[in-house]
């Protein structure tokens, strides 16, 4: 596994990065390809240690985030994530080949129930051409915690969208 480390308000140390490449050692069975996994150490106010790992292999991407007061526990915490979200993708393409079968394969590993999912809600609404500032004021007054428009210094659809520490994040399509 490929491992790229940063840090934002502490030193990423070498026992930091030993429990992670552990952790995530043990994960590397379940990948054909050899991942690359980016890692973000952050260290806030309030003895917040937050720890944010982007797995991408294959053109899957699995993320998790974990945030408790110590560095070590939320990285025991996201790996456990980490390690959910591929039993559950793993799952949801073993039932996709099982229907196809004849025979059902019987599995060692305990099942987990598909989530399943249903739009409720389907909204349409004319798009305009806006500055990314306009579209801050605009979710703003709606009240949103996230908003689409047509970004006029790119001329791309974007999502705009509030982030937990109060600040925005932009979300834009590749070209």
């Amino acid at each position: 596994m490929k491992y790229t480390y940063t840090g934002k308000g502490m030193e990423v140390s070498e026992s930091l990065k030993a429990r992670v490449e552990k952790k995530l050692g043990k994960l590397e069975r379940y990948f054909r390809d050899e991942p690359e996994a980016t890692v973000r150490f952050k260290q806030q106010k309030g003895a917040r240690n937050i720890i944010e790992i982007t797995v991408s292999t294959g053109g899957v991407i699995l993320r998790a985030e974990e945030c408790s007061n110590d560095m070590y526990l939320s990285i025991d915490h996201a790996v456990d994530k980490l390690e959910s979200q591929i039993r559950r993708h793993r799952t949801k393409l073993d039932k996709r080949l099982r229907t196809t079968e004849l025979e059902p394969v019987v599995e060692a590993a305990p099942e987990y129930e598909e989530a399943t999912y249903s739009v409720v809600r389907t909204k349409k609404f004319a798009v305009k051409p806006m500055s990314v500032e306009d579209a801050i004021t605009q979710m703003e007054l709606l009240g949103h915690d996230f908003f689409l428009f047509l970004n006029e210094e790119t001329d791309t659809m974007c999502v705009l969208y509030r982030r937990n520490d109060g600040t925005y994040g932009l979300l834009q399509p590749e070209m």
